[in-house]
């Protein structure tokens, strides 16, 4: 028999409104650049709290968040450090360009439903 209302359709590996809290947490660290450490903080806590209990593909998101908070706080921490002697604004700003790259790329992986392909990585 035909049914006149379509299922609704879910990407694949995606459960209903699984992705939602990865997309916060990218969110959360992109607003980094306008709110200061509290966001990230914020996104960095959630990531650890949902890492148990989540399907494999949502793990490698949160685990790629995970690595890119405390990745960054490393990056930002050493460039400000080396400003001091004028090379590290060149860090803060490959730092700056990286974090936002990683939430993008998360982002659009988040939104896809798929898993992060490379999560032990350190540069994109």
């Amino acid at each position: 028999m035909y049914d006149p209302v379509p299922a609704k359709q879910q990407r694949p590996g995606s459960a209903d409104g699984d992705d939602k809290l990865p997309k916060i947490v990218y969110i959360l660290y992109l607003l980094f650049f306008l709110t200061g450490i509290i966001t990230p903080i914020i996104g960095v806590v959630i990531a650890y709290v949902y890492t148990d209990d989540s399907p494999d593909w949502l793990v490698s998101h949160y685990r790629f968040q995970i690595r890119t908070f405390w990745i960054g706080l490393l990056y930002f921490v050493v460039g400000s450090v080396l400003a001091i002697v004028l090379i590290g604004w060149l860090v803060l700003l490959f730092a700056t360009i990286w974090w936002i790259v990683r939430c993008v790329k998360g982002l659009r992986f988040a939104h896809r439903g798929e898993p992060v392909a490379d999560v032990e990585t350190w540069l994109w």
